[in-house]
């Protein structure tokens, strides 16, 4: 089983601010405080990522009646996240998923100490070419995917040497438990060799996670909110913010809890040995 204590917890915020600065300001301090080591974002150029004909189609939502008027209501821009990124500095790491090669670019003029794919984008071969080559530790979501598309994704990062580590992920909206085949993390961690993580939409808080970490994952990714009624499709499968320190003091306790595998007396058992240990020959 891989070394999970240094497990390292990502904080989704996505698109779960709903394009309002001081909501994702919010959730930055929440994930903060909680003991996250990361918060994470989603960025998309509009107009690469969908076609006109899908932003014209009817969707309503805050911001108006088409799907582009809900798809740019919930864009940030280079504004918001120069002010995300003066805002993190000092409390936490930040990073975000790019859904076209132009929005990566956009995301490396701040420096970001690690890279994210999404589960969608692992299709997408010259965006993870260009994220390879920029050899940053990369979180590789595999939800929605074939392991022989899998290998051509882990072919493509160790050809260019990047650090990476896959995080198994079953993309539905909330996740039903019964769906979260975690067995999957043994099986991409002897395949690959490779540290293995979970990112998960469940609606439940710890038991999955609870799970994954029991079976080695190195890192989680979980949505996080301010409010599961708010609109938006990732509220529901987020945690909410009231919970997020217990949920980060449950799933750092867990290896500790796992402890070594070594059979040894410790010094408060010995204790309870010259009390109650009968020997009889």
């Amino acid at each position: 089983m891989s070394n999970n204590k240094n497990l390292f917890l990502i904080a989704e915020i996505g698109i779960n601010h709903n394009g309002d600065l001081n909501l994702a300001k919010k959730l930055i301090t929440y994930a903060s405080e909680a003991g996250f080591d990361a918060v994470k974002f989603q960025k998309r150029t509009i107009d690469k990522v969908y076609t006109p004909e899908y932003l014209k189609l009817y969707r309503e939502s805050p911001w108006g009646k088409t799907q582009r008027e809900q798809k740019e209501g919930l864009e940030f821009g280079s504004k918001e996240y120069e002010e995300i990124d003066k805002f993190c500095k000092g409390k936490i790491l930040w990073t975000a998923s790019a859904w076209d090669l132009e929005s990566q670019d956009f995301i490396n003029k701040f420096g970001i100490k690690f890279n994210k794919v999404a589960s969608p984008m692992l299709g997408h071969k010259p965006l993870l070419k260009k994220i390879a080559k920029e050899q940053k530790k990369t979180f590789i979501s595999t939800g929605m995917s074939t392991l022989k598309e899998i290998d051509e994704v882990v072919k493509i990062f160790r050809d260019e040497n990047c650090p990476f580590e896959l995080m198994h992920c079953n993309s539905t909206y909330p996740l039903a438990e019964e769906d979260a085949n975690l067995k999957c993390i043994t099986k991409l961690r002897d395949r690959y060799n490779c540290d293995v993580g979970y990112s998960g939409h469940e609606s439940s808080l710890v038991k999955i996670c609870t799970s994954a970490v029991v079976l080695g994952a190195t890192s989680l990714e979980r949505h996080i909110t301010l409010d599961r009624t708010m609109y938006g499709s990732d509220q529901a499968a987020s945690i909410s913010v009231e919970v997020l320190k217990s949920f980060v003091s449950d799933m750092r306790l867990i290896p500790k809890i796992l402890g070594d595998g070594e059979k040894n007396l410790t010094e408060k058992e010995k204790l309870a040995r010259n009390k109650l240990r009968v020997e009889v020959e």
